[in-house]
């Protein structure tokens, strides 16, 4: 395949849509706030023993501001070129299955939770799921057995450029 190849089809996908997370999300971030207003504006450390100022900071950084960021950043991609599928789970894993190793394509309906225990990269044995929303995805089985779950908004789509 050559640098400069056109993908075929190209779905990204974010956490922003999955209720729960964001509503943890943001439930910490809160909290974290109003912990660091109460301790550098108003001067009054929480608890019977209060952590030093820098510690306060450090946490209100950190979930106040960082796992906000965090989630805002993550991000599934697929892309699907003539000889492969690509699949991105930014920041943390990128992983490229040939086309040639694809026995089988097939849109599903699959419930996260219960299938692979949540959103994510998720799986155990020969199965593995990449996802961040919904219930509705790829399948992939491989040559050597092996199953891929993608989730998707449009398989029907992603189903039909990974078969084209």
């Amino acid at each position: 395949m050559t640098a400069y190849a056109q993908p075929i089809f190209r779905e990204e996908q974010r956490f922003r849509d999955v209720w729960w997370i964001m509503l943890l999300v943001f439930g910490l971030a809160a909290l974290q706030w109003a912990l660091a207003i109460q301790h550098f504006v108003f001067g009054q450390p929480p608890g019977n023993n209060p952590a030093p100022a820098s510690m306060t900071l450090l946490f209100w950084i950190i979930f106040g501001n960082g796992f906000p960021l965090f989630f805002w950043w993550l991000r599934l991609v697929v892309t699907v070129y003539a000889d492969k599928v690509d699949i991105r789970f930014a920041p943390f894993v990128r992983r490229v299955i040939p086309k040639a190793e694809i026995a089988r394509v097939r849109p599903l309906d699959y419930r996260p939770l219960r299938d692979f225990g949540g959103w994510g990269v998720r799986g155990w044995g020969n199965r593995v799921a990449y996802n961040v929303r919904g219930s509705r995805g790829v399948e992939l089985t491989l040559s050597d057995g092996r199953v891929v779950v993608l989730g998707s908004q449009t398989p029907e789509a992603l189903a039909a450029a990974i078969s084209h």
